[in-house]
């Protein structure tokens, strides 16, 4: 049996009352060259072929001893049914980005069967252009974006002539990084450890008095700190239904990276831009544009660089959208203030209170979940915004290029929107998961954010204009003086 961490736990619980919590993934693929036409109908054979499967793929949920399932374990099975959890589907050739977007969104509707390993895998052949796709999904409780991230890098080639690669549930979650035991002559690392213990549970319990301080002086005054918990009321709140819209979106990262010197802020600032001017854009067509902005729950990595296991392991910030702010370059420096905020907040806390203040923030918003309060728990932040960064170079599987690669979400209550990029080999790409019933359209926002990036990029490139003609002009001037001055002393 394993153990199940409590959050983890949380999720498992909102799954048993009804609530998708899995996480999924878009990869299109472009067929080798020459490829032969059973090529497909081939990969699909080999990966139902029987296997070795290992954790976390061959884990399923059993209830805990005395609490059932409020207090979920994981066990290790022999024989995963991977009849089951592979399918194979086709789209009318041929295939576009819309019917595949129709496809996905219909898949990641379907909850996952509790009484088997929480994934499963979804062959799409049939797509233009001489490709086709994969649509992952897997419960939140096993992977984050971070570590599912990293398990494609581990399954995936960067050698196109690679062949006899074993799919990604062949090849399991990679190793925790361990912390060395210290050691010393006399024997006294049993005594030294509870007290180092004892140390960082008091320095969290100071940082997190200091930050919940800090949180309620936001939520009263108009400092740039967002505090959670003062969203205002909009068409992302309400009850939701299980089934969801998905939308998608390809940007190239250099252009996104030159914005970001050009406003002088980072990508993710960039990220939280088109985000917020998109809702805005959508929000003045399809409802009302609160007063007070939106804000995003970002989740912040606190994994270490070598740590390949699988799991959840993110923190949280909170920082507004803008989209109350009429005027583009405004907006822009409203997020900037915001997220600069928001993350000198974050530093401030000890290490090991990091992960603890996601629960801060998270915490009463889950308890009032798990309560089954539904739609009328107290939300957050409007919307999730996360930026996952992926793989630098083209990867291939089996000899087949990854072309592109959409993230898509989980939707809470309250929350019916989420929006998710991953960098890729020189791009950036958005998933937009949207509650179908509660955000028609969904696939407008993919377009107003096209349009948010071409008016940021018009209004930054006009200032950074401005400024090269007024260090012209300064030039100029000083070079007229120096000549002057040359030729009085001359």
């Amino acid at each position: 049996m394993r153990t199940v961490s409590p959050v983890d736990a949380a999720w498992l619980v909102l799954e048993s009352r009804d609530t998708p919590m899995h996480v999924g993934g878009l990869f299109e693929f472009t067929l080798p060259p020459n490829a032969p036409a059973d090529y497909l109908n081939k990969e699909f054979a080999r990966w139902r072929a029987p296997q070795t499967i290992p954790p976390p793929w061959n884990l399923r949920l059993v209830d805990g001893p005395l609490l059932g399932a409020r207090l979920p374990l994981m066990r290790e099975i022999r024989d995963v049914d991977l009849d089951y959890h592979i399918r194979h589907s086709a789209l009318p050739h041929p295939g576009g980005q819309r019917e595949l977007g129709v496809l996905v969104s219909r898949l990641h509707s379907h909850q996952l069967d509790l009484h088997r390993p929480l994934w499963e895998v979804h062959l799409i052949e049939g797509l233009e252009g001489n490709r086709f796709a994969l649509y992952s999904k897997t419960h939140h409780s096993l992977i984050d974006g971070v570590s599912g991230m990293r398990l494609i890098m581990r399954a995936l080639s960067a050698d196109p002539d690679r062949r006899g690669m074993s799919p990604f549930w062949a090849v399991g979650a990679g190793a925790r990084r361990q912390r060395e035991p210290q050691q010393n002559g006399h024997g006294d690392g049993l005594l030294r450890k509870p007290l180092s213990l004892l140390r960082e549970s008091a320095s969290s319990l100071v940082g997190l008095s200091r930050a919940s301080a800090d949180l309620a002086l936001a939520a009263v005054d108009e400092r740039p700190l967002q505090a959670p918990y003062r969203a205002p009321d909009s068409v992302l709140g309400g009850h939701l239904t299980g089934q969801r819209r998905f939308a998608t979106q390809q940007y190239e990262l250099d252009k996104i990276k030159a914005l970001a010197r050009a406003g002088e802020c980072t990508v993710n600032d960039v990220v939280l831009y088109l985000s917020g001017s998109a809702l805005r854009r959508y929000l003045q067509e399809h409802a009302r544009i609160p007063e007070r902005t939106l804000t995003a729950g970002i989740p912040v990595n606190l994994r270490e660089a070598d740590d390949q296991s699988m799991g959840t392991a993110v923190g949280m910030i909170v920082a507004e959208l803008g989209t109350n702010i009429k005027n583009p370059a405004e907006r822009l420096e409203a997020i900037k203030r915001s997220t600069a905020e928001a993350k000198r907040h974050l530093r401030e806390l000890p290490s090991p209170a990091r992960a603890s203040y996601a629960l801060l923030i998270n915490g009463p918003y889950i308890a009032g979940l798990l309560a089954g309060l539904g739609a009328h728990a107290p939300i957050p932040f409007n919307l999730g915004v996360s930026n996952v960064p992926g793989p630098t170079a083209p990867l291939y599987w089996n000899g087949s290029r990854l072309d592109a690669l959409y993230p898509l979400s989980l939707l809470l209550h309250g929350n019916a929107l989420n929006i998710t990029c991953v960098s890729y080999a020189g791009t950036l790409n958005f998933g937009f998961t949207g509650a179908r019933d509660n955000l028609p359209h969904l696939q407008r926002l993919a377009i107003y954010m096209g349009e948010s990036l071409t008016e940021i990029e018009r209004v930054l490139l006009k200032r950074r204009g401005a400024r090269s003609a007024g260090r012209s002009a300064s030039s100029n001037a000083g070079k007229g003086a120096s000549k002057n001055a040359r030729t009085v002393a001359g």
